[in-house]
């Protein structure tokens, strides 16, 4: 099996991301069908990206070869999941929003504290808890299966018409850009919710 398409230019990573839709990602006994991804590209082309600055050590497997892992720590408690892409050097990465487990369901409903089926992986976070994944995945490779995880083709393409298309989610800039990917009509892709800026509280002095 090749994946020539993942290292298509980082310009075209919004393509690479949509036929990512329908693969299956298998780690630790479970399995799942991609529902919903996210296109990020390279340096100075995404206000959005990890990558827009340059390399840096929490990015730099972005900057690797295309089919690896690239794993980022958010809130102080939660892992996020994407797979690199575009030529090696320029950043580009598809962000794994959701899925649909397909195999070790109940391995992943005993990581998910046996959450409804809908929510297993609904969302970036919970999608590489119910793999099973961790910190030791990052830099990986996803394709070769020389890694923990490993990402393989559906048995039909995906029909363009179940393919729909919205704006970016939890992120400040760049958000209204279209690049959010997800299959309609599947119970998995998570609700839209626009970031909202956390503000900070104000005090009154009273002398």
């Amino acid at each position: 099996m090749t994946y020539h398409w993942l290292q298509a230019p980082a310009s075209q990573v919004a393509t690479t991301a949509q036929t990512l839709l329908g693969w299956t990602v298998s780690a630790n006994g479970v399995s799942l069908r991609l529902t919903e991804v996210e296109a990020y590209a390279g340096t100075g082309e995404d206000p959005a990206s990890h990558a827009q600055r340059g390399p840096t050590p929490r990015n730099e497997v972005m900057f690797g070869s295309a089919g690896n892992i690239y794993l980022y720590f958010v809130f102080g408690m939660h892992w996020c999941m994407n797979i690199v892409c575009g030529h090696e050097g320029e950043a580009a990465a598809v962000l794994l929003r959701a899925g649909e487990v397909t195999e070790g369901i109940e391995v992943a409903r005993e990581r998910r504290n046996h959450a409804p089926d809908s929510y297993l992986a609904r969302g970036p976070a919970r999608l590489v808890n119910a793999l099973g994944l961790g910190r030791d995945a990052n830099g990986t490779s996803a394709v070769d299966g020389s890694g923990p995880m490993l990402l393989t083709p559906p048995s039909a393409a995906i029909d363009p018409a179940l393919v729909a298309s919205g704006p970016r989610v939890g992120v400040t800039a760049a958000h209204d850009i279209p690049w959010r990917f997800w299959l309609v009509g599947e119970p998995s892709v998570s609700p839209y919710r626009r970031h909202t800026p956390r503000r900070r509280p104000t005090y009154t002095v009273i002398v």
